[in-house]
């Protein structure tokens, strides 16, 4: 049985690729490398690079490695981007899906998982927010990850199509042992930025808004290891393998940290300073988002290992402190050739 990984070669995708590989899956990665980085990915696993959308990429893939579930990270997931390109973001996560389920139910795949988020809830009623609670996305990010969700449950409803939804809170760290780690240049994760500044590689980490009302007046955010995060994908495939119904389940850990909060865990486990600049609030950013984890908990066979911030701020630096030596040295040997 082989699972098709689309966006694979990426921060959650490649964490999921190893967990997967090494759990003795077989693997097949459709991913167009625009973020992602075919080096991250295990020796043996084939990778086509195209785009996730690409119905005649799809159908040769699908009918070479005889699919039988596929995992959907594929997409575009800056919120600030989306404002500025909504059009662009309902395209590369709702149209790029379309094609994808289409394809899917053309070739009889019945088990599906979609990577979604948070940021469908908006400004959430109550904290933690559960599954259920209303959905009002405030970005085109949000709400194209939505408009996804919605299409998924009536696709499988019209063909027996069995699927797994995990709504993520915020994603950090990387692989406990280095291995692979969020590479992207530009990436706009907290997490990143904090340890790319305790690196010296960011002049100052900008923190915006501090004048909501929480205690310290910075965002609050539910952070999930990124390794954690893949072992739920791992634990939703073993789900509907053994006959699951479709659901939604949000991923995180059910504890609230603050932006500032975070930035302060990532001084001390570097035992390095930094400079913190106060800028206004965002548009579509969330003032706080923390996740209700009792279905998820009850659901799946799934144990977090690395539930601690702390923890997860000392593997990003791991890995940030690694690539960076690696692209010094690489700078250094180009530079003396």
């Amino acid at each position: 049985m082989t699972v098709l990984v689309t966006g694979g070669a990426g921060y959650i995708g490649s964490h999921t690729v190893l967990a997967l590989a090494e759990a003795g899956e077989d693997v097949v990665v459709i991913d167009d490398l625009s973020t992602g980085f075919s080096a991250y990915l295990p020796e043996g696993v084939p990778l086509f690079i195209g785009d996730a959308g690409d119905e005649n990429l799809l159908e040769g893939v699908i009918a070479q490695h005889d699919i039988e579930s596929i995992i959907h990270f594929a997409g575009s997931v800056v919120v600030p981007d989306s404002m500025r390109d909504p059009l662009g973001y309902y395209r590369n996560n709702f149209m790029t899906a379309r094609n994808l389920l289409n394809v899917a139910v053309k070739r009889g795949i019945g088990r599906f998982i979609f990577s979604s988020t948070a940021a469908v809830y908006g400004n959430p009623d109550q904290v933690p927010v559960p599954e259920h609670a209303p959905t009002r996305p405030l970005s085109p990010y949000g709400s194209s990850k939505l408009m996804t969700e919605i299409m998924l449950h009536d696709v499988a409803a019209a063909y027996g199509m069995q699927y797994v939804t995990l709504r993520y809170f915020n994603v950090a760290g990387a692989d406990p042992q280095a291995r692979i780690g969020l590479a992207t240049v530009g990436a706009t994760h907290l997490l990143k930025i904090a340890v790319e500044a305790a690196t010296g590689q960011r002049a100052k980490i900008d923190v915006f808004g501090t004048d909501y009302p929480t205690p310290d007046g910075s965002c609050i955010r539910d952070f999930i290891h990124v390794t954690d995060l893949s072992q739920a994908h791992r634990s939703s495939l073993a789900y509907l393998r053994n006959g699951g119904a479709s659901t939604t389940l949000n991923c995180g850990y059910g504890r609230g940290y603050s932006v500032l909060e975070t930035i302060d865990a990532v001084r001390r486990v570097s035992g390095r300073s930094f400079a913190v600049q106060y800028a206004p609030r965002r548009p579509g950013d969330i003032m706080t988002m923390v996740a209700d984890t009792s279905r998820i908990r009850g659901l799946l066979d799934w144990r977090p290992q690395y539930e601690d911030l702390e923890t997860i701020a000392a593997h990003a630096l791991a890995w940030e402190d690694k690539l960076f030596r690696e692209r010094h040295g690489e700078l250094r040997h180009a530079a003396s050739a």
